[in-house]
């Protein structure tokens, strides 16, 4: 009898992007990109292009059930941190509005909208790099609450947002 590895399953937040949310998930359960794909069936190559937003082609029904099924969710939650049918997404940089951040720390799918300038709740503009050494923000998937260069946290850059 094969024993089967145990998985902490981590719920998505609401309007979070699928890089975030595996990100989450590879951290919160000691996981490489490689052996999430190797454990998933899908590859590590599959789920490095989901975590830098490479959706082109975009994921098969099949794909999306079987990283569901891997990480205890529906596939109707992956569908929901994916970018709706013909809503263009910025690849690079990872955008943020650190007052959002700083309300529930995660990054939310509509900050990659190319159409999306702002943040319309807090009338900020998004951030693309850090506000105080101008470092770009890495993928979501890597993010863990501040910049990985001078360390300031996401939280404290809403001060140094502008709105609109």
């Amino acid at each position: 009898m094969e024993i089967q590895p145990w998985l902490y399953q981590i719920e998505p937040y609401p309007g979070e992007s699928l890089s975030h949310y595996l990100g989450r998930f590879r951290r919160a359960n000691y996981l490489t990109i490689s052996a999430l794909g190797t454990a998933s069936g899908l590859g590590g190559m599959f789920i490095k292009r989901l975590e830098h937003f490479y959706l082109n082609p975009f994921p098969t029904a099949k794909q999306i059930a079987d990283l569901a099924g891997y990480m205890g969710i529906s596939p109707e939650a992956v569908l929901g941190m994916l970018p709706p049918c013909g809503v263009p997404i910025k690849l690079e940089p990872s955008r943020l509005c650190a007052a959002c951040y700083a309300e529930a720390p995660y990054h939310r799918l509509a900050w990659q909208y190319k159409q999306t300038s702002g943040c319309e709740k807090h009338r900020l503009r998004l951030l693309s790099e850090c506000p105080k050494c101008k470092k770009r923000f890495g993928i979501p998937a890597l993010w863990t609450g501040y910049c990985d260069r001078c360390g300031i946290t996401f939280e404290s850059m809403q001060i140094m947002q502008k709105s609109f």
